[in-house]
């Protein structure tokens, strides 16, 4: 029902389907039920939230294309949800295989509980200075002056370019950066990256594919590949060789212009993409950052341990409540926990002047 209700039909194993040739070749090897078509308790309880959420909030209010360059062809997509009077909204960056919609039980948590959050996709960029600036405008478009970015995987990368790039007249208010890094060397695929755009989409794809964990995974993480499958096939090829030109194209994060901004840094200890020493960087990057571990979650926590995610979101965002940077209303906040932030917020400025 999810399947023939919400996204392109998925042909029989070793048919040849959407992409034109066998489906069984573009699966990883080893691969569980997700792969097969195969159903299960979890699934349709997946299912039923997608549907769902995408009754709630994808008829109701449907993703909005903006165009903020000269060139009409780069469109910014996004959803907007939670109260407008909130100006420092947290907004979601996705991976190089997600859509703005990846993020659906993030937005349906998160309004629910009185947060503005912006869910983003972002149109074709071949650098990484264009697609700052491109943001940028984007944000004055929104009539955003800070904002707070979750940037899962490429998204992380990102928002941390652009800190580093709106340093002098600040932008971000703070950086939640899941699964993310610091620097393209770690793909070892800086030669190719100029390559990536006469590459066919199935090559592309299958790239991709290629990071997605195989072998046993529990129901929630296999339907969470699922989804991730779906959303990949619904990239055309310019979208999809552009993003892979971010993440590795020849690049990487200056610290010192970044060091200000309060970090939580979000990470899995079972199989993901991102190596140990991905991560260790990405310590070492931002010693008094906060960590928010997560016992299982692979690539995409955000779709399979969305509870856990969501209270991490929550923890970070809290410091920022009775501020002017708040992205909650303040009707949802109780007096109780104001004077407690203030409290918090006085001691904390006083250590700073000592």
């Amino acid at each position: 029902l999810w399947r023939r209700s919400c996204f392109r039909p998925r042909p029989a194993q070793g048919s040849r389907g959407l992409r034109g040739r066998s489906t069984r070749k573009w699966r990883p090897a080893g691969a569980p039920g997700w792969a097969r078509g195969a159903g299960g308790g979890s699934g349709r309880a997946l299912a039923a939230v997608v549907l769902l959420v995408l009754f709630l909030f994808l008829v109701p209010g449907p993703c909005h294309p903006i165009i903020v360059d000269d060139d009409d062809s780069k469109v910014w997509s996004l959803y907007d949800a939670g109260p407008r009077s909130i100006r420092c909204p947290l907004i979601f960056l996705p991976p190089v295989s997600g859509t703005a919609d990846v993020f659906f039980q993030q937005i349906l948590a998160l309004t629910g509980w009185g947060y503005r959050v912006i869910a983003l996709q972002y149109p074709v960029y071949w650098d990484h200075l264009e697609f700052c600036d491109g943001f940028r405008k984007l944000l004055d478009h929104l009539q955003l002056d800070k904002v707070h970015l979750f940037g899962a995987s490429l998204g992380g990368f990102l928002a941390q370019k652009f800190a580093e790039y709106t340093h002098k007249s600040p932008r971000v208010q703070s950086l939640i950066l899941c699964n993310a890094f610091s620097d393209t060397s770690i793909f070892n695929q800086t030669w190719t990256a100029n390559s990536f755009w006469l590459m066919p989409a199935f090559m592309l794809k299958k790239i991709v594919l290629g990071n997605f964990a195989s072998g046993p995974l529990d129901p929630e993480m296999a339907d969470g590949i699922d989804f991730m499958v779906d959303r990949l096939e619904s990239l055309g090829q310019s979208e999809l060789a552009s993003r892979l030109t971010l993440n590795c194209q020849n690049s990487y994060v200056e610290p010192h212009k970044i060091r200000d901004i309060p970090v939580t840094i979000m990470d899995v200890f079972d199989q993901s993409a991102l190596s140990t020493e991905a991560k260790e960087e990405m310590y070492k990057l931002y010693p008094n950052a906060r960590r928010a571990h997560l016992k299982t979650g692979g690539n995409f926590p955000y779709l399979c341990r969305s509870a856990e995610v969501n209270l991490y979101i929550q923890i970070h965002l809290l410091q920022f409540h009775g501020t002017r940077y708040a992205a909650i209303d303040p009707s949802m906040v109780s007096a109780e926990e104001l004077e407690v932030q203030k409290i918090s917020l006085h001691t904390s400025n006083e250590q700073e002047g000592q």
